[in-house]
C-alpha cells in the first residue's frame, strides 16, 4: 500500500459536528392496514392541497429547461403588495428552512478565533433547529418550554450572551401548537440587544386564531433587529415546491441575499406562489375548513379528557412520555401514521376527516397511563 493510500485507508472523514448532530426525522407514510385507507398525519401537511389556479400552472409550465429569476421579482412583488411591505425587504428561499439557513449563513457560526456563536431558541422546538444551528458551525442554546408548551421568554431573554447572534421565535410552536402573544413578543425584544437578529418563524401564520397573537410583519416594521420567517408549504399547500421567504430591514437583507443560494426557489414554484396569492380567498377558505376540523378535534380530546396545549397550528400536541412510540404503534395499527418525538409525545396533523375521526377514536380507546397530557 502507498504512503497516500495508507493515508486515506479510513475514507473520506466528515467535520466533527456532522457525527454530533441528531438526525432529522422526516414523518413517515401510513402502513397499509387491511380494510382501512391509510391516513398520513405526520408531517403537517395541507391534505387539501394547493388552488385549483396554482394545479393549471403545474399542469402547463414548460420553462423548466431555463434557470428561474434569482431575485423572484414577480414574487417579491407580489407579497410586497400583498403584506403591504416594500419588496426589497423580501428575500426568498427555498421553503422557509432554507431562509432560515440563509440567515444563519450570515450571522451565526463559527469564529476565526475558534469561538463559536450561539443561537437561542426554545426546546422542544422545530427539529431542524439544532441542525441548522450546528452546521452553521454555531452552538445551540435550548431552553426549556413550559408546561403548557409555550416559551419561556423571561428565561429566553436569561440565556442571552454577548456571544449570542441569533434568538429564534417559533409561533405556533412546533410541535406543542402554542403561539406568542405581542406585548410579550415586544417586551421580550426590547430585552435583548440590537445586534443580536431576533427571528419569529411563522410557517404556521394562517392557522392562528388566538386573539393578539404576535404578526411578525407589524414587529418588524417597529425593530431593525427582526427578521420574520413564512412559507408556502402549509396553509398554501405547495410543500413540495420549496417556496419561503424572509421580511426584514435592508440592513439585514443585504446580508442575506450575500448568503442565499441561487436559484433556490424554481421558475415554477415562484408561479405557482403568485398564482396562490392572486386566489387568496380560495386559500382562506380551504385554511378555515381545517381550522374548523382542529377545533372538533381538540373539542372531541377534551371531551375524552385529554389536556393538551392551546393548538393554534395544523396539528395537536399529546405529551405521552414514556406511552409515546406505544401510542404511535397503535395509531399506526390503524392505518395512521403520527410524528413520535422520542419519549416525549405525538405530533398529530390535521388531517381529512375521516382521519381525524379515526385519530379521536383512537384516543377514546387508549386506557394507558398518564392519558393526559
Amino acid at each position: 500500500m502507498t504512503e497516500t493510500n495508507s493515508t486515506h485507508a479510513h475514507g473520506v472523514q466528515p467535520r466533527p459536528v456532522v457525527g454530533r448532530l441528531p438526525k432529522y426525522a422526516a414523518g413517515k407514510p401510513p402502513e397499509g392496514v387491511a380494510g382501512l385507507e391509510s391516513f398520513k398525519l405526520s408531517s403537517n401537511e395541507n391534505p387539501l392541497g394547493p388552488v385549483p389556479a396554482v394545479m393549471e400552472i403545474l399542469r402547463n409550465s414548460v420553462d423548466v429547461h431555463r434557470y428561474p429569476d434569482p431575485s423572484c421579482t414577480l414574487l417579491r412583488n407580489a407579497l410586497g403588495t400583498f403584506l403591504g411591505v416594500p419588496p426589497d425587504d423580501i428575500v426568498t428561499g427555498g421553503g422557509s428552512l432554507g431562509a432560515l439557513n440563509q440567515i444563519l449563513a450570515a450571522f451565526a457560526g463559527q469564529n476565526e478565533d475558534g469561538t463559536a456563536d450561539e443561537v437561542v431558541y426554545a426546546w422542544r422546538s422545530f427539529e431542524a433547529y439544532p441542525i441548522c444551528v450546528g452546521l452553521a458551525g454555531a452552538k445551540s442554546v435550548q431552553v426549556p418550554v413550559r408546561a403548557d408548551g409555550s416559551h419561556d421568554l423571561p428565561a429566553m431573554a436569561a440565556a442571552v450572551t454577548e456571544r449570542t447572534k441569533v434568538v429564534l421565535l417559533c409561533t405556533p410552536n412546533n410541535p406543542t401548537g402554542t403561539v406568542l402573544r405581542s406585548q410579550e413578543t415586544e417586551d421580550f425584544i426590547r430585552q435583548i440587544p440590537s445586534n443580536v437578529v431576533v427571528v419569529i418563524d411563522e410557517a404556521y401564520q394562517e392557522f392562528v386564531r388566538a386573539d393578539d397573537a404576535v404578526d411578525g410583519v407589524e414587529i418588524y416594521r417597529n425593530y431593525p433587529n427582526v427578521v420574520v420567517l413564512r412559507t408556502f408549504s402549509k396553509a398554501h399547500g405547495l410543500a413540495g415546491l420549496r417556496v419561503g421567504y424572509s421580511v426584514s430591514t435592508p440592513e439585514i437583507t443585504q446580508y442575506l441575499r450575500a448568503a442565499a443560494t441561487p436559484f433556490a426557489v424554481s421558475g415554477i414554484a415562484e408561479q405557482a406562489a403568485v398564482a396562490s396569492l392572486e386566489h387568496y380567498s380560495e386559500v382562506v377558505e380551504r385554511v378555515q375548513s381545517l381550522v374548523d376540523e382542529r377545533s372538533r378535534v381538540v373539542a372531541g380530546l377534551a371531551a375524552l379528557g385529554w389536556d393538551i396545549p392551546d393548538a393554534q397550528g395544523n396539528f395537536v400536541w399529546l405529551a405521552l412520555g414514556a406511552n409515546t412510540q406505544e401510542f404511535a404503534a397503535l395509531a399506526q395499527s390503524h392505518a395512521l401514521s403520527l410524528r413520535a418525538f422520542g419519549d416525549e409525545g405525538v405530533r398529530v396533523s390535521i388531517g381529512e376527516a375521516e382521519a381525524n375521526t379515526r385519530f379521536l377514536e383512537i384516543c377514546a380507546s387508549y386506557t394507558k397511563e398518564p392519558r393526559r397530557s
